[in-house]
């Protein structure tokens, strides 16, 4: 009975580190995460390099998908993720899948500073040779968080503008949001050619609203029945003057966008200064240095380029939020420009025209303008 107990236990000791095992694997899609993560992107990585060395096209791609799904849930730095991505699109470009090609080198290059100079050359040339393969699709949507579809495949996150590489043919796009009637485009797109679209989704009408479902038919009324006081007739919008909004408003709405875009280019400025920073934090803490290093009177000289990295970190960022607030501003004042309309001439603003439209979600905003300049 002694040594049935003895054997019982270390079985049922492993059986426990077994299933911790299977939980963690369960809870980490790639088994790994942390400095363990590194190390699987690393070794991933190492196969990567050789099978493309080797020049076998189709085990490198495999390599660098598996290394950048690996990556995403690793500590890895957003200039190692985009060099995996430029990888990947080379060999994918080898292998001429140029329309997934296209997409990772598109990616790569959105962080075209944190790339190897050679390298970003190397994913430049990729994309122009992929993209002449390709549909570049440009696609604009509102509101902004409506679900889109593009040949029956959902987009994911919601956002106000899509960049996109399809293959060339006949495309359909469908975009619907609770509340709005549903919007179906199609297209046909040439390799090398760019094509847009903008989708806007009208609100549903009301119940028992003219028009719609369920409501009887609007009738029309004949102006005679109206009385013969003047104050009592409706108004005619061609007789009153037009108020000279429209020149403000298209260069409020210039304004707002050149505000917006340029403290965009501020902020990932002060973005790459920062991760910069952070990772030649890493590098100087394993070489022995602390918070108080440049602090000693015998301080080494790359603390004077720390301090001006610094500077120019808050520097872009401190323009970036200052152009955003002006851009915010000019579009407040341009979109409050129509309320201002209806308000004083007492009547719905004209549809025709240009027309601008403040589009917000959680992590975004902006303006939709629509019309004929």
């Amino acid at each position: 009975m002694r040594h049935a107990l003895c054997s019982f236990l270390p079985c049922a000791f492993l059986g426990v580190l077994a299933a911790l095992e299977g939980v963690a694997d369960a809870r980490d899609p790639h088994g790994v995460s942390g400095p363990q993560g590194i190390s699987n992107v690393e070794d991933l990585l190492r196969r990567a390099r050789q099978a493309r060395d080797a020049g076998r096209w189709v085990e490198a791609e495999a390599a660098y998908e598996l290394s950048l799904k690996a990556a995403d849930a690793a500590w890895t730095t957003d200039a190692e993720r985009a060099e995996i991505a430029a990888e990947l699109g080379l060999c994918e470009l080898a292998l001429a899948r140029y329309r997934d090609a296209a997409d990772h080198l598109a990616q790569s290059l959105r962080k075209r500073d944190a790339l190897r100079s050679g390298l970003a050359k190397r994913a430049e040339e990729g994309l122009k040779k992929a993209e002449s393969r390709v549909v570049t699709f440009y696609l604009g949507v509102s509101p902004p968080d409506a679900e889109v579809f593009v040949d029956g495949k959902a987009l994911g996150r919601p956002a106000p503008t899509y960049e996109l590489f399809l293959e060339p043919g006949h495309h359909t796009v469908r975009a619907r949001l609770d509340g709005h009637t549903e919007v179906v485009s199609a297209f046909d797109g040439q390799a090398g050619k760019d094509s847009s679209l903008t989708l806007k989704l009208p609100r549903a009408p009301e119940r028992g609203a003219p028009g719609a479902v369920g409501a009887g038919p609007a009738r029309p009324v004949d102006p005679a029945a109206w009385p013969a006081d003047s104050a009592a007739r409706p108004a005619n919008p061609a007789a009153r003057p037009a108020l000279p909004l429209t020149a403000l408003r298209i260069g409020g709405a210039a304004l707002a966008t050149a505000a917006a875009a340029a403290g965009t280019v501020f902020l990932l400025r002060a973005d790459v200064v920062h991760d910069n920073l952070a990772e030649r934090d890493v590098v100087l803490r394993r070489r022995g240095w602390t918070s108080s290093t440049c602090w000693w009177p015998n301080a080494p000289s790359a603390c004077a380029e720390i301090r001006d990295e610094v500077a120019e970190r808050d520097r872009f960022a401190t323009l970036g939020k200052v152009a955003l607030a002006t851009g915010a501003v000019f579009g407040i004042a341009t979109a409050a420009s129509f309320l201002a309309e209806g308000w004083l001439l007492d009547e719905t603003p004209v549809r025709g025209g240009v027309q601008v439209a403040p589009s917000t979600t959680g992590t975004q905003a902006g303006l939709v303008l629509q019309g004929v300049w």
